[in-house]
């Protein structure tokens, strides 16, 4: 019984060090990206961007992260750029998104804080 304990244990957090792994790589990809990259052509310079990966099939989406996203513009003042995965899956691709909601914040100097897979709520994206 104690061997499967140590096998869960031992899974768990080889799982954990590769999802840390996959989340810094994305970072990295995203702060090189964020000169060249046309989904953020249009951003003001030294305002945080949130940019925010969805699909028209995602309930999720539309009813916790789209509210919560407007809250935050509203509040804070972030700009946020909205990609439909599904129309855009070239820039998904380039961004290493995998599932809807995925969301990066990056803050104003261009520097990647924060990649949340799922839904994020409103204070956990505000600290962010």
């Amino acid at each position: 019984m104690i061997e499967r304990l140590l096998i869960a244990a031992v899974l768990l957090i080889v799982g954990f060090v590769i999802y840390r792994l996959w989340i810094a790589r994305q970072k990295g990809i995203v702060n090189a990206l964020v000169c060249i990259d046309p989904l953020l052509c249009d951003i003001k310079p030294g305002i945080p961007v949130i940019v925010y990966f969805t699909t028209p099939m995602c309930i999720p989406c539309r009813t916790q992260q789209a509210p919560t996203l407007e809250r935050l513009r509203n509040e804070v003042g972030v700009q946020i750029v909205k990609v439909d995965a599904t129309e855009n899956p070239s820039a998904a691709d380039r961004w290493g998104v995998f599932s809807a909601p995925t969301t990066f914040v990056i803050d104003g100097q261009g520097t990647t804080r924060a990649v949340n897979h799922g839904v994020a709520d409103f204070n956990t994206l505000r600290m962010q």
